[in-house]
């Protein structure tokens, strides 16, 4: 069996957004059941939450739990605290629609980070562990958890392989590691089901010539986005932007989202070119 990588979000999606595999996905790594009416991709909240505009990679909630997942294999520098604000966007995006600060819904937050972590901790020491889980919920000074809001932010990255990790994510973090570095021999855990259902969803007889497509060019965007990131040059941007400009196929949200950078600054070469 050969099987997609899973670091490409066209694949990822088309495994993950499969109600099957979200919810034994679900049940593994946050250990609870959820029943969502639909699972959504590219979701973002309007109107949006504070200054920032994002979307969310895969979205889904029932009467009482709000997922969200996210896949990332492209390690930026803000990447923590952008995820730490998703996660919070999640929360707050509540109350701004209820008669007091109430917040309906627990939220979940997933993050699938498929490439070597480059974020340092404040100490100076990098990253090297495959689960983080980070809650909001207190403690008292015995060191006593109280579940007050009960939200939580995973962060998954199979990179780094512990001896102790539980087969709960030991069986879906092989599975996204073996899908980018075995992907022709995959050894996953076939027993469990919901992994079994991803890798056949994936598999590279049941990828149609229009994802194949898609997948090129979200390959190709990642690319580009990256380049930009690491030069740093906004000669860079420009000159991507006038290309993209020129050949008038894409909105400027379009092409903001593609390369990475702001509708507003899409807009001001554009200004430029037109004089």
């Amino acid at each position: 069996m050969t099987i997609a990588r899973l670091d490409n979000e066209v694949y990822f999606k088309k495994a993950f957004t499969d109600p099957f595999v979200f919810r034994a996905f679900v049940k593994d790594i946050v250990g609870i059941e959820v029943d969502p009416e639909k699972i959504e991709t590219e979701k973002a909240f309007e109107p949006k939450v504070g200054s920032i505009a994002f979307k969310y990679d895969i979205f889904a909630e029932d009467v009482k739990k709000r997922v969200i997942i996210e896949i990332q294999k492209v390690e930026y520098d803000h990447n923590f605290d952008r995820f730490l604000h998703y996660h919070l966007s999640g929360i707050t995006e509540q109350q701004r629609t209820s008669d007091d600060y109430a917040v309906g819904k627990t939220v979940y937050t997933i993050v699938v980070i498929t490439a070597p972590y480059k974020v340092h901790q404040p100490s100076g020491e990098i990253v090297r562990d495959e689960v983080l889980i980070s809650k909001l919920d207190p403690k008292n000074l015995r060191g006593e958890e109280k579940t007050l809001f009960g939200h939580v932010l995973i962060f998954l990255n199979p990179n780094y392989k512990g001896d102790t990790t539980p087969t709960n994510f030991r069986d879906w973090l092989d599975l996204i590691y073996e899908s980018i570095h075995h992907p022709e021999n995959p050894n996953i855990n076939e027993n469990n089901a919901g992994v079994k259902r991803a890798a056949e969803l994936v598999n590279e007889d049941n990828i149609s010539p229009e994802e194949r497509y898609e997948a090129k060019m979200e390959a190709a965007r990642r690319k580009t986005s990256v380049k930009l990131y690491q030069e740093g040059r906004s000669d860079v941007a420009t000159e991507a932007t006038e290309k993209m400009l020129n050949k008038g196929k894409l909105t400027v949200d379009e092409i903001a989202e593609y390369l990475g950078v702001s509708a507003e600054f899409v807009l001001a070469v554009k200004k430029e070119m037109d004089g």
